[in-house]
């Protein structure tokens, strides 16, 4: 066991990792989405990126016991519910792409989607969808794989859920339950698909204070009146770690 942490800690990175991991989960704790937005680009400099995701996956764990308890009465079962269900059908064709093609491919796909994203919620965009069940099934479905493919569970996800006229509160409680329980929930498909190594388990456990510390400080901080500010706050976050995350500076 003692190896496996020395190898881990051997990691190229390592702390810059551990850094963008603390900025992620305050983040998440404070607007509610932006983690993976945030960890993946840097983390990708270091890492192939599914071990990335794969740590990233694990270390979300820690969102069960300082996110969940609080958001889980606020948010809209039967919607989330649905969408994590497709979700997971959706994950395993995503996952596979991750694992099979180019690294260099995989990293501008992450900066590409980080990137629409960003653009998307910054601009105020808004496309009307219905909430019906057979919509919230196709989103699942399209956020599992594009998650799978590259570590964005909340991009589909988030701009489907700013679509509605839910408040801010719901909206944030609903996407930090989708977003923990299929992160974790992409776990039995890596392991299936071997992308869940050891090496990867022991850095998403390595992980997992540092991200915990980080959600908890953003969710102490956070005050539903500034929601506005915080999200500004997010989204330069956001576009900074992509800048970073550009293969051109290697």
């Amino acid at each position: 066991m003692l190896d496996l942490l020395g190898s881990a800690l051997a990691q190229p990175g390592l702390g810059w990792v551990t850094f963008i991991t603390i900025v992620a989960g305050i983040v998440y704790g404070f607007a509610g989405f932006g983690a993976a937005l945030i960890f993946m680009p840097v983390a990708t400099i270091f890492w192939a990126p599914e071990l990335a995701v794969a740590a990233f996956s694990v270390s979300a764990l820690a969102s069960l016991v300082t996110l969940v308890p609080r958001a889980w009465p606020q948010m809209d079962k039967p919607s989330v519910f649905t969408m994590i269900l497709f979700s997971m059908l959706g994950a395993p064709l995503g996952i596979y792409l991750l694992r099979t093609s180019d690294v260099t491919h995989i990293r501008w796909a992450v900066l590409i989607v980080a990137a629409i994203t960003l653009a998307a919620l910054m601009s105020g965009w808004r496309q009307s969808l219905s909430s019906l069940c057979s919509t919230q099934a196709g989103v699942g479905a399209a956020t599992g794989f594009v998650g799978g493919a590259t570590g964005l569970l909340g991009p589909v996800m988030l701009l489907f859920q700013l679509s509605g006229t839910d408040t801010v509160t719901r909206v944030r409680a609903n996407a930090l339950v989708f977003l923990t329980l299929s992160s974790l929930l992409l776990l039995p498909s890596m392991a299936m698909q071997g992308i869940l190594t050891t090496e990867a388990i022991v850095l998403g456990l390595v992980l997992l204070i540092p991200y915990g510390f980080g959600a908890k400080l953003g969710q102490a901080i956070f005050v539903p009146r500034f929601a506005v500010f915080y999200r500004n706050i997010a989204y330069a976050i956001i576009a900074a770690a992509i800048l970073m995350g550009l293969p051109i500076w290697d």
